[in-house]
Formats: structure tokens, C-alpha cells, sequence
């Protein structure tokens, strides 16, 4: 019954309700727009409070932990493309060689951000460390990814759209983050005193994002773009793919002589991939191709990816907060 209570707590019975609601109700066309500003503003209300309730010296501490840095990005821009290269003869059978395709250019992608620090902090990990992996591997991804794309598809692009993916990173996770670091000397006492509940911002961001991410993937149509055993095989391989990621960054943290925190935050800065990213990228790499079935791995793997780490990250959460509480007390 405790695991039961663990697997099905009323965040991820939250997660599925979205889930749910998306698939009968998508959000379209000005709806779309609304919740597309709404996510924006949750987003950068969670930065905003990161930012005042952090100490410039934490912040410091969690830039210069390069180390863990390394890590993730290895993780990231490395371990992932080079495991959908060597799973490529179990892969293709189960997808198809035009999702494959998909496959390879969702392992070449960056991190997420926003949902990387919103489980970190949800499992009590070192968000500091999380909001400077996660945000640099989003701008490394921008120059990263088209090169990688290239070695693994021989795709070549421009990317002009450099510039604003940096404009909108900036805009998004930067500007409300030294924003709450200026606030700090006024609101951090209170926002410490009011943590708690607080993380409903956290949690709110994420149940946004999967809404909105959804939805578009309900709207635009692209689960019928494929056959329903091709579709099947892509659950399976993104369930693996995933699987070997978080399985790989959990031993290497262990083995690397990371403490929790760290393994945390190396767990779920270096096994996300970015749906935000992925798909304006996509349109430029891609252009004149099947773009919809190159992003229809990356909206797949995005949606299993927010459900199995909600679970991770209240085991986690229960596990530090029931076992070391003074790990509790550092964090916030």
C-alpha cells in the first residue's frame, strides 16, 4: 500500500488528469495562446523565486561544481547519442527507419530546463547546481546540436535561429532569476518562510507543460502519422532509451562519489531532452522534410519522461526528507 501511495500520490494522479483532459480537450488556436502565456509566466514565477531564495553564495557553489557539470553534459551532448547509435539494430525493426530518424535527432538535442529544476527541487536535490547545468546545456545546445544532427542524420541546416532561442532563454529563465536575486533582500525571509507551499508553483509549471505540450501534440495530429505497430514500437523504444538514461546517471553518480543531492540533480538535469527546443529546431534543420515524424519521438519521449520522473522525484523527495532531514533544512 505505501508503494502504491508512492506510485499514485496526488501529483501523479494530477499528471494523469492532464494527460487525460489534453487528449478529449486539447487547447487550440487562441486557447493554445493563452496557455502558451500562462506556462511562460508560471515559468518565470519558478525562476523568480529560485532566484530570491537562493544565496548568492549557493548560486556560486552550484556554478563552480564543474565536475557534476561535466557530467550532465556528457550525459546530454554524449551518452545519449551514442546509445541511439548502438541500439540502432533493435530500434529500427520496432520504429521504422523514418522514425529512427527521430529517434537520433531527439538524442541530439539539450536539456530541458524549466521541468529539470522543477523535479530537482521537488526531490530536494541541489538546485542550485540544476539551474546552471540545465540553462547551459539549453544555450550549448543551440551550437551543439545542429553539428550533431549532422554527424548522425548528414542533416545540414542554418541556425539562424540562434539568436532567439538565446533571446527567449534569456527573457524566460535569466531575467526573472537576477530579478529574484534583487528581490531577495526584501522577500527572501518571507519566501523562506513560506516554502512549503510555495511548490505548487513548481508542481503547477510542470501539469502546465504537459497540458500544453500535449495538446499540441493532439491538435497537430501526429499520432496518426505513423502505423499503430510503429507507434507501439515507439513507446517501447523511448521507455528503453530513457530507462538506460536514468539507470546510466544514477550508477555514475553513485560511482563518481556524488552525495544525494548531486545524484539528484544529475538524474534529472541529464535525462531530460527538450520539447522547446526540439521543435523550432526541427523546422529549421528540417525544412521541406517529414518534420512531424522527426518530432514525434521528441513529443513521446517528452511525455514519458515528465510522468516516470514526477514518480522519481517524490521517491525521492520521501526518501530525503524521511531519512535526512538536516538535507531538508540545507535546502531550503
Amino acid at each position: 500500500m505505501r508503494y502504491l501511495r508512492m506510485l499514485f500520490d496526488n501529483f501523479t494522479l494530477a499528471l494523469l488528469a492532464v494527460v487525460f483532459i489534453a487528449t478529449v480537450l486539447p487547447c487550440a488556436g487562441e486557447g493554445a495562446v493563452l496557455f502558451g502565456w500562462l506556462t511562460n509566466l508560471a515559468i518565470g514565477l519558478l525562476f523568480f523565486l529560485h532566484g530570491a531564495k537562493l544565496s548568492r553564495e549557493a548560486i556560486i557553489a552550484g556554478a563552480g561544481h564543474w565536475r557534476l557539470h561535466l557530467l550532465v553534459f556528457s550525459c546530454t551532448f554524449v551518452l545519449f547519442p551514442l546509445l541511439g547509435l548502438a541500439f540502432k539494430p533493435l530500434f529500427v525493426p520496432l520504429v521504422g527507419n523514418e522514425l529512427y530518424l527521430g529517434v537520433l535527432y531527439l538524442c541530439a538535442l539539450p536539456a530541458t530546463v524549466q521541468s529539470a529544476i522543477a523535479f530537482t527541487s521537488l526531490a530536494r536535490g541541489n538546485v542550485p547546481a540544476a539551474i546552471c547545468s540545465a540553462a547551459a546545456s539549453s544555450l550549448l545546445g543551440i551550437f551543439l546540436t545542429p553539428l550533431l544532427v549532422m554527424l548522425l542524420l548528414g542533416a545540414s541546416g542554418d541556425t539562424g535561429s540562434g539568436l532567439d532561442a538565446v533571446l527567449k532563454i534569456t527573457l524566460q529563465l535569466l531575467v526573472p532569476f537576477v530579478a529574484g536575486q534583487v528581490a531577495r533582500r526584501w522577500i527572501g525571509a518571507w519566501v523562506k518562510r513560506n516554502a512549503r507551499w510555495l511548490k505548487v508553483v513548481d508542481q503547477g509549471s510542470i501539469l502546465l507543460v504537459v497540458y500544453t505540450a500535449f495538446s499540441e501534440a493532439v491538435v497537430t495530429g501526429l499520432w496518426h502519422t505513423v502505423s499503430p505497430q510503429h507507434l507501439a514500437g515507439l513507446f517501447a523504444v523511448c521507455g528503453i532509451l530513457l530507462a538506460v538514461v536514468l539507470l546510466g546517471t544514477r550508477l555514475l553518480g553513485r560511482l563518481l562519489g556524488f552525495n544525494v543531492e548531486d545524484r539528484i540533480t544529475i538524474l534529472f538535469a541529464g535525462s531530460k531532452k527538450s520539447l522547446a527546443t526540439g521543435v523550432p529546431m526541427a523546422q529549421v534543420l528540417f525544412v521541406g522534410g517529414g518534420i512531424g515524424a522527426m518530432i514525434l519521438p521528441l513529443m513521446l519521449f517528452h511525455q514519458i519522461q515528465l510522468m516516470v520522473c514526477a514518480v522519481l522525484a517524490q521517491r525521492y523527495a520521501a526518501r530525503v526528507e524521511e531519512h535526512h532531514p538536516e538535507a531538508r533544512a540545507s535546502l531550503e
